[in-house]
C-alpha cells in the first residue's frame, strides 16, 4: 500500500489534501491522472447502467435536502458509529475497526457500545498510536455532517450534508413519474458526492469523509417478487466489475448477517475485494423494501404511490439498490493494476490498467531531439488526440519516457525514428508485454481503435 500511495503521489493520481498545512485526516485530492481515471470509470458506469438501458433514468439531486428528509429516513437518529478515545495521546478511532484489527475472527457490526467496551477491556486493547492501555469507554456519534443555513446567527437553520445520495432519488420519485411517464420496473440513477463524519484508520481513498457515489434505486412491484430482480443485479454488477479489468480471483460475494444490515435493508450483499489489508467491501446490493417511500409519504403527507394504469391499482413500490463507491473504486483499480516485475536484473513498475479506463491511451515520442522527427511526431500526435487522450514527450531519453508512461498505465507508446522519415512507419510498443511492431502511420488510429 505504501508503494502504491507513493506512486500515486509521484505520478499525479492522488495527493494528500491540504498537505502544505500538515494535511487533513481522511481527505485526499485527485490529481490529473486520478481525475482522468475516475472520470473514465464514472462514464463507463453511466454508459452501462443508464444510457445503454431503456428502464433507467438519470438524476442529479441537490447535496442539501430539507432536514425533515433525514429525520424521515432515520439518519438523524440511526446513522451512527462507535467511537473510542485515548486518554494519553487523544487519538480517536472507531471501536469496531480497532477490535476487528486486533481480535481474530470477530465481526462486531451491530454490537452495543457496552458490549464493545467489554471486548476492548477483556482483550486489553491498546491505543493504535501511542500503545498505551488507556482507552475511554465506547460511545456513539452521528455520521451526518451538520451545517447552518441563513445570514443572521440567531435564525440560522441546521442542515445536513447528505450521508448518502439515495434520498434525493426518493424525494423526486413522483417528479420522475410525472415528467417521464416511466413504468415499473424502472430505475433512477445518479452520481455525486456524499459526506460521512467517519473515523478511519487511513488506507488512502478506501474510506474518507468526502467521497463519490454511483447508485440507482430500481423500483419494482412487490407482488412480482424481488428475489429474481436481486439476482439479476448481482450478475450485472459482477460483470461490470470484470469489464474494468479487476482480477476475478480477488472478488467475492458476501451476504451481511442480520446485525450488520442497515436499518432500512431486508437483505444486503457486498462484492468484496481482497485488498493488501484483507477482504473489504467494494460494491453493495440492498433490498430496501418500501421503507423510504413509505416514510417520506407518511412524514410529508404526499401520495408517493405508483398508479398502475392497467389494473388501476395504487401501491408503494419496493426498491433494489446497487451502490458503487467511485472514490474507493479508483483505489481498488490502482491496487489491482499495480505490477512489479524484474526485467534484465532491473525492476519495472507499471499499472496494468484496462485500456478502456486508462487515463492516457497513447503516448507519442520522437526518438531523438531532431527537427524532422519532432515535426512528424507532432503531426501524428495532433491527429491521434482528436480521438484519444494522448501525450507527447520529446525529452529524448526513450527509457525514461517508457518508464513514466508505464507508471501512469498508458497501454501504447509510439516512437517516431529515422526510418519513419523514409517509409512513414512507426514503432508501437505494448505496455504489458513490451512487445514492439512497426505499422504505417496511416493505420495508427485504426490500430488503437481496435484495441481501445
Amino acid at each position: 500500500m505504501d508503494e502504491i500511495i507513493a506512486l500515486c503521489k509521484r505520478r499525479g493520481f492522488i495527493f494528500p489534501s491540504s498537505e502544505i498545512y500538515g494535511g487533513l485526516a481522511n481527505s485526499w485530492d485527485f490529481g490529473h491522472y486520478g481525475t482522468l481515471l475516475k472520470n473514465n470509470i464514472r462514464d463507463s458506469w453511466w454508459q452501462t447502467f443508464v444510457l445503454n438501458r431503456d428502464d433507467m433514468t438519470g438524476l442529479d439531486a441537490s447535496i442539501f435536502l430539507s432536514p425533515k428528509a433525514w429525520q424521515a429516513s432515520g439518519h438523524v437518529s440511526g446513522f451512527t458509529d462507535s467511537l473510542v478515545d485515548c486518554r494519553n495521546c487523544k487519538f480517536r478511532t472507531r471501536a469496531d475497526h480497532l477490535i476487528e484489527e486486533k481480535v481474530k475472527d470477530i465481526k462486531v457490526e451491530g454490537f452495543s457500545v457496552e458490549r464493545l467496551t467489554k471486548i476492548i477491556k477483556e482483550h486489553k486493547l491498546k491505543c493504535p498510536k501511542c500503545g498505551k492501555d488507556d482507552l475511554t469507554d465506547v460511545r456513539c456519534f452521528n455520521l451526518l455532517f451538520e451545517t447552518k443555513m441563513g445570514i443572521v446567527e440567531d435564525t440560522k437553520a441546521t442542515l445536513y450534508l447528505r450521508g448518502e445520495i439515495a434520498q434525493g432519488i426518493f424525494l423526486n420519485f413522483k417528479n420522475v413519474l410525472n415528467s417521464l411517464r416511466v413504468k415499473i420496473p424502472f430505475g433512477i440513477a445518479q452520481q455525486g458526492k456524499a459526506f460521512r463524519n467517519e473515523i478511519t484508520l487511513g488506507r488512502s481513498v478506501f474510506r474518507t469523509m468526502e467521497f463519490d457515489l454511483m447508485e440507482f434505486e430500481y423500483f419494482i412491484n412487490p407482488k412480482d417478487g424481488w428475489e429474481n430482480v436481486y439476482r439479476y443485479w448481482q450478475t450485472e454488477m459482477w460483470n461490470w466489475a470484470l469489464s474494468l479489468g479487476i482480477t476475478p480471483s480477488k472478488l467475492r460475494w458476501r451476504e451481511h448477517e442480520i446485525f450488520e444490515r442497515s436499518f432500512y435493508s431486508q437483505k444486503t450483499m457486498d462484492i468484496e475485494y481482497n485488498f493488501s489489508f484483507g477482504w473489504k467491501e467494494m460494491f453493495g446490493l440492498a433490498y430496501r423494501t418500501d421503507f423510504d417511500l413509505k416514510n417520506h409519504m407518511e412524514k410529508s403527507g404526499k401520495d408517493l404511490r405508483y398508479h398502475d394504469q392497467k389494473t388501476n391499482n395504487k401501491y408503494i413500490p419496493h426498491v433494489i439498490e446497487p451502490t458503487f463507491g467511485l472514490s474507493r473504486l479508483v483505489g481498488i483499480v490502482l491496487e489491482d493494476a499495480f505490477t512489479v516485475e524484474n526485467v534484465k536484473e532491473t525492476q519495472r513498475v507499471y499499472l496494468k490498467l484496462d485500456p478502456s479506463i486508462a487515463p492516457v491511451k497513447v503516448a507519442v515520442f520522437p526518438l531523438q531531439k531532431d527537427e524532422k522527427l519532432r515535426k512528424i511526431s507532432g503531426h501524428l500526435y495532433e491527429n491521434i488526440k482528436k480521438k484519444f487522450v494522448a501525450e507527447y514527450d520529446n525529452t529524448g531519453n526513450i527509457g525514461k519516457m517508457y518508464r513514466r508512461q508505464d507508471e501512469i498505465g498508458t497501454p501504447f507508446c509510439i516512437t517516431v525514428d529515422y526510418q519513419s522519415v523514409e517509409d512513414n512507419t512507426v514503432t508501437i510498443r505494448e505496455r504489458d508485454t513490451m512487445s514492439q511492431k512497426r505499422i504505417p502511420m496511416s493505420n495508427v488510429v485504426t490500430f488503437l481503435d481496435d484495441r481501445i
